[in-house]
């Protein structure tokens, strides 16, 4: 059985992302933890709210420094939404805040208005498709292997991550006109904006192709 550890720093949806795995088989365990983090063989980093706040309560944890030695020692690393976007190198959002910088790129608000100059919805809510980036024309050979090009996820969020390397773009969704990253890669960490667990079996093909890579 696969083993999944759920960092838990206060801003996680957590419910939905253990019964996920659990649907799946895995066996899910929150940390909250150095010692946690640092025993686990694959680790989860959900969250939803702000930027900043989601940084302040990896440190006041002091899960900073386990989360990157972890993923510099090569375990498999998946963040869902406010925890991808902390995957990155900063965020603008309410100022200028440093992120865990495992995936080279910043994070900028979702503009205000489309490429029609008409004004759009922010935060930006709603089932979008996913479509192969990064030179890539299929999922082929990554944990979105069973997504066939087109088909859609769950969005919710307000800021988009911008990876500085065309090759870490795995996944792109349409938004206002614009191609926005919908998921991105780097080396074992992989983060996704929409929500998988709320992405009914799109979602869980995604999170089984997590699970696939891991111990």
């Amino acid at each position: 059985m696969k083993q999944i550890k759920v960092i838990n720093y206060g801003l996680s949806n957590l419910l939905s992302v253990q019964r996920a795995f659990e649907h799946l088989g895995a066996q899910v365990e929150f940390v909250n933890t150095p010692e946690g983090v640092l025993a686990a063989e694959a680790l989860v980093l959900p969250g939803v709210g702000a930027f900043k706040d989601g940084m302040a309560g990896l440190e006041r944890l002091g899960l900073i420094e386990p989360i990157l030695q972890k993923a510099a020692a090569g375990t498999p690393l998946l963040g869902i939404c406010l925890g991808m976007q902390m995957l990155f190198d900063e965020s603008d959002e309410f100022g200028l805040h440093k992120g865990l910088g495992l995936i080279p790129g910043r994070v900028e608000k979702i503009p205000a208005r489309d490429t029609d100059g008409d004004p759009q919805r922010v935060p930006h809510i709603s089932w979008n498709g996913l479509w192969p980036a990064g030179g890539r024309t299929d999922f082929a050979g990554t944990a979105l292997a069973s997504v066939t090009p087109g088909q859609e996820c769950y969005f919710v969020h307000s800021y988009e991550a911008k990876p500085t390397n065309e090759a870490d773009r795995l996944a792109d969704t349409r938004y206002g006109g614009r191609a926005v990253c919908a998921a991105a890669a780097h080396g074992s960490v992989l983060g996704c904006q929409f929500h998988p667990e709320k992405s009914g079996p799109v979602g869980l093909g995604i999170l089984e192709g997590f699970l696939a890579g891991c111990p």
